[in-house]
């Protein structure tokens, strides 16, 4: 599949403007330094929509990604092969303006304003190949998929950092909203908790609301570095499960 730019409407062309010109304004001081370096690099801007072809040739120099357009959800084997390739799946369809605060389903905006300017990252990349190599590696086994997924939940969409001594954001899934934005940061409410390998496979996730916990990392290289401790982990809850069984 590929990205049909002249499909855009004006409307989509407007929706887009309205979600970036809303998101951008509430990123300094709350997303990460990475995450706002990352975007002046992929350049985007609220005047057009993001042409993926464009965005491609800059990945390829900074960090040899792409992004690879799907139409929707894929099952988790043709996932995780196009992840360790260094393929970042991606729709190209947009949400309408009666959506523009909830979808259930990712939209363009939250697969390229959330994700795309952290994929210029080395360790949140070699992460994500060594996330995917892991899935892969545990395929057929349902548990194992489902702790991958919790791990890729509470890191890569809703993950926050400690940068500069200053809680920040770089999960996409907040990046990309407006509300969490102010609630992963400021709320009362949520548990923020040091990022812990086992801790968060055994955390459960939520889709439909704002999350009741986080998972606070100290850097982008500790995100990498745990890979090892994940294969570890996940090797560990699949030899009790069968115990147990």
């Amino acid at each position: 599949m590929k990205q049909q730019y002249d499909k855009y409407t004006a409307d989509d062309q407007e929706v887009w403007r309205i979600l970036f010109n809303r998101q951008i304004k509430k990123m300094p001081g709350a997303a990460t330094d990475e995450y706002l370096a990352g975007m002046k690099r992929i350049k985007f801007t609220a005047e057009r929509i993001p042409d993926f072809d464009e965005v491609n040739q800059i990945l390829k120099d900074i960090s040899g990604w792409q992004l690879y357009v799907v139409p929707g959800l894929l099952p988790n084997k043709e996932f995780f092969e196009l992840m360790k390739n260094r393929n970042f799946c991606a729709t190209t369809w947009l949400r309408k303006k009666s959506q523009l605060d909830y979808l259930e389903e990712p939209d363009m905006f939250h697969d390229v304003f959330g994700h795309v300017p952290l994929l210029t990252n080395t360790d949140l990349c070699n992460f994500l190949v060594g996330l995917s190599q892991i899935a892969l590696k545990y395929i057929e086994n349902e548990l194992a998929i489902e702790l991958v997924a919790r791990l890729y939940w509470y890191t890569v969409e809703f993950g926050l950092i400690r940068d500069k001594n200053k809680l920040r954001i770089y999960g996409a899934g907040i990046l990309s909203s407006a509300g969490e934005t102010e609630y992963s940061l400021k709320s009362d409410v949520p548990l923020r908790i040091p990022y812990n390998v086992k801790e968060i496979i055994r955390t459960p996730y939520i889709k439909d609301k704002f999350q009741s916990q986080y998972f606070v990392i100290d850097s982008f290289e500790q995100l990498f570095n745990s890979v090892a401790d994940i294969d570890t982990c996940i090797a560990e809850e699949i030899k009790n499960s069968l115990i147990t069984q």
